[in-house]
């Protein structure tokens, strides 16, 4: 019982960067701006996250450290996703394109930050002592199994439950989430109406940059407790996968994150269980990826995207 709550809570310490990663591209998917450059918001995150919490440490903020540097891993999360809502929106560049150069970007622009600001190393300061530390829900914590699995989490994880069901009330519930859908969905008809759809496309891309950035922040917070090239490895494209998988859902999303995340948790924690002992490490570290690819594989001919995703506005041709 102990080694499965253990997994499971392996499984949410994965699975929080994914979903947050995931919540944010969707509200720019939803408003019908394809974001690829999950994977770069995300490194840019990771490392603001790295290299604010170590030096505001040393400037005396405490335990304050790592608060403030979530804080700007979400705001310049956002200010670099503008490049993306900038270029496909404003200059109605090709969508696809330009998350690729935003992911090629942000992993050049970090590792060069990284060498100029510590000395030509390749990393970051190791954060802990630092960085986020898990907190035990009083009297909740002590459930067997379950208090092990989602009462004994760093504050970030409590925090994507709280944003994931934020995202689901804001995107179905609220007239601004309406409004975003529509944009996605119909932009000439929406624009008709007097919805400003450049206006909530790029309201969309901000939002997706800031919550990549938070969930880039998690990951050298509360995993790797640094930052370098390797920090990321691909999880902004598990998040898209989650995203499709989840058919553009919070909820959804969320739950298929967790699956990607427990993939991981299991490569974490195979040592724990004997039947692994004959399965390569290769194909452990392999397996949230292959998992990828095939779920990928089933859902893309039953998952429906916004219509109009993809697709530049232009208000002459509406």
């Amino acid at each position: 019982m102990e080694t499965i709550g253990l997994l499971l809570n392996t499984t949410l310490v994965f699975s929080t960067a994914l979903i947050l990663v995931a919540l944010g591209g969707i509200f720019s998917e939803r408003s019908g701006v394809t974001n690829i450059g999950l994977e770069g918001l995300m490194i840019i995150g990771a490392f603001s996250a790295a290299v604010f919490t170590y030096f505001s440490s040393e400037w005396g903020f405490g335990g304050g450290s790592p608060w403030f540097g979530l804080l700007m891993a979400v705001a310049i999360g956002a200010a670099f996703s503008l490049l993306h809502a900038f270029a496909t929106i404003t200059f109605k560049a090709d969508q696809v394109i330009i998350g690729v150069v935003i992911n090629i970007l942000a992993l050049g622009l970090t590792v060069y930050l990284v060498k100029s600001l510590f000395d030509g190393s390749g990393q970051t300061e190791n954060l802990s002592g630092i960085a986020f530390t898990k907190y035990n829900v009083p009297f909740l914590s002590d459930i067997p199994v379950i208090g092990d699995a989602l009462f004994k989490a760093y504050p970030t994880t409590y925090l994507c439950y709280v944003l994931v069901f934020v995202a689901w009330y804001v995107l179905y519930r609220t007239r601004f989430g309406l409004r975003l859908r529509s944009v996605g969905e119909h932009p000439g008809s929406a624009d008709t109406v007097g919805i400003n759809v450049i206006k909530y496309r790029y309201i969309g891309v901000l939002l997706s940059g800031a919550l990549a950035g938070l969930g880039g922040a998690t990951i050298s917070l509360t995993t790797t407790y640094d930052f370098s090239h390797t920090t990321v490895s691909g999880q902004g494209f598990i998040a898209i996968a989650a995203i499709i998988f989840g058919r553009w859902h919070p909820i959804g999303a969320a739950g298929a994150a967790l699956f990607f995340g427990f993939a991981q948790a299991l490569r974490f924690q195979a040592d724990l269980f004997a039947w692994s002992q004959s399965i390569p490490n290769e194909f452990l570290y392999m397996l949230p990826y292959i998992l990828t690819l095939l779920l990928l594989a089933v859902a893309a001919g039953k998952s429906r995207a916004p219509s109009a995703l993809g697709e530049p506005y232009d208000p002459g041709k509406r």
